[in-house]
């Protein structure tokens, strides 16, 4: 069984190979070797790094499941045509969210976009009505979280998801969105204190 990704054949041998191989290797020697057309570098890269993008981009994107699907896509065409374009003096991981939330920020210029989102959290508080006490409370808090979040720019949902979902820390946030850590802390001050008050009800703590 073989799959095509943007030109080229992932077989079960090249996986197997690939397992053996590379899955020891740094992000960053990763990068050095597709700079040399190594396939089963990408491949390599592509299994650490897929489904938490997919999710990142599924969050921030109002849950929209094909969108996220084409934003990840577009996100691993573009190390494939152009993996030279890797920072060097960064690491991979923060280099590459940096990518990502631009690509959010950038469609979230989009009105249209927008109002899915606001559709899409507003939606969710819907389905709570047949599960028990507990979980009615944790999901309505979820709901009002949601809610909260979606009235957000795009530059502090993107701090709130890489700080409380992909859990980074203020020195990886500081460097995926090329910002002084002591900016982030403030921001994340900031977030954390108001989210604390408007959801107070639920004793809400963010750290």
């Amino acid at each position: 069984m073989q799959e095509k990704r943007s030109g080229w054949i992932i077989s079960g041998n090249n996986m197997r190979l690939l397992q053996k191989n590379y899955a020891e290797k740094s992000d960053e020697e990763l990068m050095s070797l597709l700079v040399r057309s190594e396939q089963a570098a990408f491949d390599e890269l592509y299994r650490r790094y897929a489904k938490p993008l997919l999710n990142f981009f599924f969050r921030m994107l109002g849950g929209e499941r094909e969108k996220a699907e084409d934003f990840l896509h577009d996100l691993f065409l573009k190390i494939i045509e152009k993996p030279e374009s890797f920072d060097r003096s960064r690491r991979f991981n923060t280099w590459f969210y940096n990518i990502a939330a631009n690509m959010v920020k950038n469609e979230y210029r989009n009105a249209e976009i927008r109002r899915r989102h606001e559709q899409f959290l507003g939606n969710i508080q819907s389905e709570t009505e047949e599960l028990n006490s507990e979980s009615i409370d944790k999901q309505q808090f979820e709901n009002c979280l949601q809610n909260e979040i979606a009235k957000l720019d795009a530059e502090t949902k993107i701090l709130f998801n890489l700080r409380f979902r992909e859990e980074m820390s203020v020195k990886q946030i500081a460097e995926t969105l090329e910002i002084p850590e002591g900016t982030v802390k403030s921001r994340l001050h900031h977030l954390a204190k108001n989210l604390a008050k408007k959801l107070s009800i639920f004793k809400l703590e963010l750290n």
